[in-house]
């Protein structure tokens, strides 16, 4: 049985490649804002400022998701 997460009404497993996560906590550059590169198991996100690649298990990245924009489009 799959289980389905919803946050403010997005399915989790509804992020895509390409995605911009604005997390709980901030990055040590200051910025909250991240790009998603990879998706799996573990999620490979890139910070918009310093442009640093961090990789970090679905679990901790779907706890830390304040809210996603799609396009210019808050979700």
């Amino acid at each position: 049985m799959i289980e389905y997460y919803y946050f403010f009404g997005v399915s989790i497993t509804d992020i895509r490649i390409g995605d911009k996560l604005v997390m709980k906590k901030v990055h040590p550059c200051g910025n909250n804002i991240f790009t998603v590169l990879r998706i799996g198991m573990d999620f490979r996100i890139s910070c918009d400022k310093c442009k640093r690649e961090i990789m970090l298990p679905r679990k901790k990245v779907e706890k830390g998701i304040k809210k996603i924009i799609r396009d210019g489009e808050t979700l």
